[in-house]
Parts: structure tokens; sequence; C-alpha cells
């Protein structure tokens, strides 16, 4: 017979599904019959589901490779003890394959477990965000680098170019100031390639932004520069709830990554570009507890392993015509907002990822 629920018994359940909703870790509970009976926030963001689609479904239809899981939840509801398996690789419909430590605890009431409470712990969790953190490093100190060498550069550049200006009015002859127009126009392609390097000048203007009208205005500005040979898939989430940025500095960074992938494709292939709601989510050792995720996704041939660690620094580039700089003004960009950008790599599969944190006025939504 179920217990009367009374203010107190209320309010104790509300603060531990909040305590379990703030966990990093990943919490599933099943039944007897192995059916979910309940997921907090980290593991809808797990297995890609939320709780209201997830429960009542079966183990075998959360994950691909079920068996892993389902001898150590009957061993737990048969043997009554805490089970830990290190290392399991889960293999799930709607996510990557994820390689997790598990935890299986038995739940009992009356003396006969009811319920086992699974706790999934990604292996690569700390490493990923080490490697945020390499990546914020990095990203400041390159600015610091930028700044310090366009500051060097520029006011000697604008001496040079005055000093070729003053010269060229004193030159009658008209096939010498030939020579003058390149040195000032040498001059001017250094000043703007210094200012590219340091990005706007002016502070963000931050409004409500619909993150999928962004997306729809670089799909417009992409399909009109690389043509039909292209192909687009978007792939939105509807509840992603308006972010608090500068739209033209969205643009710039999608557009600068979506038009990387376009060239790497040599206009054709395909892009996905998938938004997605993260919680309690991690952006270097910072928790959010929501974080909007954009994925630029293509099917090219991939980024070499060596070109990968240092993609976002500037002037660094595989193409003999770029100038390796729309990634790094890309995560500077994104780093306006807070956010970071993430890179992974192979033939065939190369996702960019951009991580905005919400705005604080949504996380309490």
């Amino acid at each position: 017979m179920a217990k009367a629920m009374t203010p107190d018994t209320q309010h104790s359940g509300t603060v531990a599904e909040r305590i379990l909703d703030n966990l990093s870790t990943a919490v599933l509970v099943f039944d007897e019959s192995l059916r979910l009976v309940y997921l907090n926030h980290a593991g809808e963001v797990m297995i890609a589901h939320s709780a209201r689609h997830a429960c009542g479904r079966s183990v075998h239809e959360l994950v691909a490779n079920a068996d892993v899981l389902v001898e150590h939840l009957a061993r737990a509801f048969t043997g009554n003890q805490v089970i830990s398996k290190r290392g399991c690789l889960l293999a799930l419909p709607d996510a990557p394959d994820l390689r997790v430590n598990c935890t299986f605890t038995p739940v009992s009431e009356a003396h006969t477990v009811q319920t086992v409470q699974v706790e999934l712990r990604q292996v690569d969790h700390h490493l990923r965000v080490q490697q945020d953190e390499a990546l914020i490093n990095q990203q400041q100190a390159t600015h610091a680098l930028v700044r310090g060498l366009a500051h060097e550069i520029k006011n000697p550049l604008g001496g040079l170019r005055g000093a070729a200006q003053l010269l060229e009015r004193q030159i009658r002859d008209d096939s010498l100031k030939e020579y003058t127009r390149i040195i000032i126009g040498e001059a001017d392609r250094l000043q703007a390639l210094m200012n590219r390097m340091l990005g706007p000048n002016s502070l963000p203007v931050m409004r409500s932004v619909n993150i999928h009208e962004v997306l729809q205005r670089v799909c417009e500005l992409v399909l009109a520069e690389f043509g039909d040979g292209l192909s687009i898939v978007q792939d939105y989430d509807p509840s992603l709830p308006d972010l608090h940025a500068d739209p033209d500095l969205l643009i710039q960074a999608i557009l600068n990554i979506v038009r990387n992938a376009s060239q790497a494709l040599g206009n054709k292939g395909e892009i996905i570009l998938r938004t997605r709601i993260l919680r309690n989510f991690n952006i270097g050792t910072r928790k959010h507890r929501l974080v909007a995720s954009i994925e630029v996704n293509d099917n090219g041939p991939g980024i070499d392993e060596e070109l990968l660690k240092k993609i976002f620094y500037p002037m660094v580039t595989n193409r003999t015509d770029g100038t390796g700089l729309g990634l790094s003004i890309a995560q500077s960009l994104i780093g306006r907002h807070h956010g970071l950008i993430e890179c992974t790599s192979q033939p065939g599969d190369t996702t960019f990822t951009i991580l905005i944190p919400l705005e604080e006025k949504h996380e309490t939504q």
C-alpha cells in the first residue's frame, strides 16, 4: 500500500530530485522487468533522450548492445549486492558510442529488491575537461600574443605607409611611383590582416537571439557561395531557448566553420547542422546548468591528427590559398560569449561543436 504524501515527504522528494538532476553522473533506475523508471538530467544528455520519452522503455530499446548491462542488472536484482564494472562500451541508438564506468546498486523495499540504480560515468570526462581548459588557455594566450604583435607591427607600418606617401609626392617620374604604390598597398594589406587577427574592436551587442535563425542565415550565405553541389541537413532541437548573444558575431563564427567544411568537401558533400540542449555540462572546469550545443558535421576527408592539435591557432592551415585565420577568429568570437569550440575528426566524419552557456534566466525555466 502506497504511503500518503505529506508536505514534508513532498518537499523531501523535490529536494532529492533536484540533487540527482544537479549531478554530473548519469543516474538511471530500472524495475524488475528492466524498464527505465527514472532518468536524471545527466542521463538525458548521455543517452540523448528526455526522461519523458525514455521512461517506460526497456534497456534493450535504450542501448543497442544491452547485454553488457542486462547481465549486471540481473545479478544486482538476484544477489542484492552492489556491482561495479569499468570500461563498458555502450552502443547508443541516438548518440555516439560511450565508454563508461558503471555501478549497479539494488534499491530494496520490504526486504525485496524493487529497482536497481545504475550510475554511469564517462571514462573520458576528465580528459575532455582538461582539453577544454587547454583550449581556453590557448585562446587567451593567442589573443594576448596577437594584440601585442599587432601593436608592434601597426605603429611602424603606419610610419612606413606615411613615408611612402610623402615620397610619392616628391617623385616626378610616374614609372617610379609604381614602387611607392606597391609599398602603400602592401602596408594596407598587412594592416587589414592585423585587424582581422584582432577581430571586432567594438563590444558585442547582446540581445535575445534565436540560434536557428542565425543558422538559417548561414545556410543561405553558404549555399549562395558554393552552389547546389553542397547538401546541408538541418537537425534542430525546437525546445532550445533563445541565446543572449550578438547575432552578427555568431553568424561570422559559424559561417567561418561552415565555409571551412564546404571547402574541405570540395563543394560536393553533406554538412549537418545540429542543435541540442546539454544539461549540467562543463565548459572547461566551469559547470553550467544549461548549454546550447551547435554542431557542424561534414563527411569530408577529415583533419590530420597533428593539424587538429593546433587548428585554432592563427595562421595554421593546410590550404595553399588559406590565411589560417577563420577558425582562430571563430574561437575568439565564441569566447566573447563565454563559450568554446571543440573539434573531433576522422575520415568521413568531422564535427565542430560550438558550446555556449545559456543565459541565467533560461537556467531556471
